[in-house]
């Protein structure tokens, strides 16, 4: 039974007025610009995908800052004290290749089509059933996320800064509901944006001085080696079939759990990132998107591994029922330690934009799925676009006060990332085994696309709930669980797919256009935008060397 996610007592920041001057001005700002941006939503296009209308370079630093909220670097933060380097795994093979995959492979048919979202192509490539299913699937799943982020500010803004818990709910409530309201997705993404430098800017000074108090990476490595053994310094090691290791899986489950069907669950169709890049202003842009955004997702987790790591060698028990702090302090416990004032409010304002930019993003993806998935398709149908805009805005509303409701759900995790794990293994896998074979497999049924999420979300859940909490099969770690079941919800979802299509009718080749590999649509076969043609915006290039630089940066930890 995991414990409470409380941070610890003892960790309350001594900030002051210099401190919370630069709080101040930042939440000025982000309401600054949801104002600036309210003048450009004259429509319901402008309002859930800023017309797509923003260049490359914005979409890219949103994309990374919506997935750079605080549940990361917390969560990755805990990894990192717990598993070591290992976390490593979760950017070079569980990131960076889908990523690319997403870029090269899968943005021309989301951005050819002309979706406004992930399900709608679903409802284009397959039927309404599976479209329904996939809308009600990804907003239930973009309401906990959010408040997975929502539960963690408050509870970090209280052990920190002394604020009751109802106070950060509501002010980190209120201001993300206000700027999204105020300006759509244009409000969130230029946000976004401001955000990815201030968490930069709070995490290199923790990373920086942290490093300096162990005596740098040959003294940390030295006192984390002595207390974990060898493997916990590595990425690879002690993962070979059948060995121990801290994180309780094996080099096949990495690959194939993490590495492929994880990964590319969340990368590909998780509706919070792809949004940022349908929002680019021609198919190039959103190609070059996610790739743009691999470059300092590659780098990033040196500066949330690095903190993970300090904790565990200042606080060799962190962790355990020997010590009071958690794996989740080891940010805010540094943050107390080591940051004088000034550093300390911009490191608090990075906390609290990490938390707001993680928040922002699965509420503007929810309220977009909600309204044109949902409402529009099946409840209220063909009315005046102003009355989408409107609706967009109420629900954005609901969308906040029900994150409110579910965050508590994730006060049963020690390690929140655990917990986020579990609900991309439950949500996002079954949704990209149904694209995955939809886009390259022609005869796949329209009636497959439905069935292939129903087997892939049950198989995952059943799984983790009785094959793995009931204790059938010794799976040693949560971590390792949400591998298994991610490979499990893949193949029963794919089977199912298989079976099913075997059986029913295929839609008509002519339907096709666009949605399938090998088939192209007008949108897709767009001529590159003057200056596209330069060699550093040719989106192949990009990936290609995304990966080189991943996979060369495993090379010191390998062994």
């Amino acid at each position: 039974m995991h414990t409470p996610t409380y941070l610890a007592a003892e960790l309350r920041l001594p900030t002051n007025w210099l401190d919370y001057t630069i709080l101040g001005i930042y939440f000025v700002v982000v309401l600054g610009i949801g104002f600036a941006a309210r003048r450009s939503v004259k429509t319901s296009l402008d309002f859930f995908l800023s017309g797509r209308s923003l260049p490359a370079w914005v979409t890219g630093l949103a994309f990374i800052a919506a997935n750079l909220g605080a549940t990361e670097i917390l969560g990755m933060a805990a990894n990192s004290a717990q598993y070591g380097v290992y976390t490593t795994h979760w950017y070079w093979i569980g990131a960076i290749p889908a990523m690319v995959f997403l870029g090269l492979v899968m943005m021309p048919f989301y951005y050819g089509s002309k979706v406004r979202s992930v399900p709608e192509f679903l409802l284009l490539r397959f039927d309404k059933a599976a479209h329904l299913l996939s809308s009600v699937l990804f907003a239930f799943a973009a309401i906990l996320i959010a408040g997975v982020n929502l539960y963690a500010l408050a509870i970090v803004v209280e052990a920190l800064l002394g604020w009751p818990e109802w106070v950060a709910i509501v002010v980190a409530g209120f201001f993300v509901l206000a700027y999204i309201t105020l300006g759509g997705l244009s409000s969130a993404i230029y946000n976004e944006v401001l955000q990815f430098f201030v968490i930069l800017a709070a995490l290199i000074p923790i990373t920086v001085l942290g490093l300096k108090s162990v005596g740098g990476w040959d003294g940390l490595s030295d006192k984390l080696t002595a207390q974990h053994g060898g493997d916990f310094m590595t990425s690879w090691g002690g993962t070979g079939i059948g060995s121990d290791n801290p994180l309780g899986a094996n080099w096949l489950t990495i690959v194939l759990g993490l590495g492929f069907v994880l990964s590319f669950g969340y990368w590909t169709t998780n509706f919070a990132e792809v949004q940022r890049a349908l929002s680019a202003k021609n198919l190039s842009a959103a190609q070059r998107t996610p790739l743009i955004a691999a470059f300092p997702k590659i780098f990033i987790v040196f500066l949330v591994m690095i903190p993970g790591l300090v904790a565990a060698a200042l606080v060799p028990r962190i962790g355990t029922a020997g010590s009071d702090l958690q794996y989740n302090d080891a940010i805010p416990y540094l943050m107390e330690q080591l940051l004088p004032n000034g550093v300390l409010g911009i490191a608090v304002t990075g906390l609290l934009a990490a938390f707001m930019a993680g928040m922002a993003a699965n509420v503007s993806s929810f309220n977009t799925v909600f309204t044109t998935d949902i409402w529009a398709k099946y409840v209220v149908k063909d009315r005046e676009d102003e009355y989408y805009v409107r609706f967009g805005r109420l629900i954005t509303a609901i969308g906040v006060l029900a994150s409110i409701g579910t965050a508590f759900l994730a006060s049963s995790f020690s390690n929140i990332m655990s917990y986020l794990q579990t609900l991309f293994s439950f949500f996002n896998v079954p949704m990209f085994v149904v694209f995955i074979i939809g886009m390259f497999w022609k005869r796949a049924s329209m009636k497959s696309g439905f069935w292939g999420l129903i087997a892939g979300t049950t198989a995952a859940m059943v799984n983790y709930f009785v094959i793995y909490k009931e204790g059938i099969i010794d799976i040693p770690s949560d971590q390792g669980a949400n591998f298994v079941s991610a490979i499990a919800g893949f193949v029963a979802g794919a089977v199912v797919m298989v079976a099913v299509s075997l059986f029913t009718a295929p839609k008509p080749v002519e339907e096709l256009q666009g949605l399938v590999y090998g088939t192209t649509s007008p949108g897709m076969a767009e001529p590159p935008a003057p200056g596209d043609e330069a060699w550093y915006r040719k989106p192949a290039l990009l990936g290609w060397g995304a990966v080189v630089l991943a996979a060369a940066c495993y090379i010191p930890f390998s062994f």
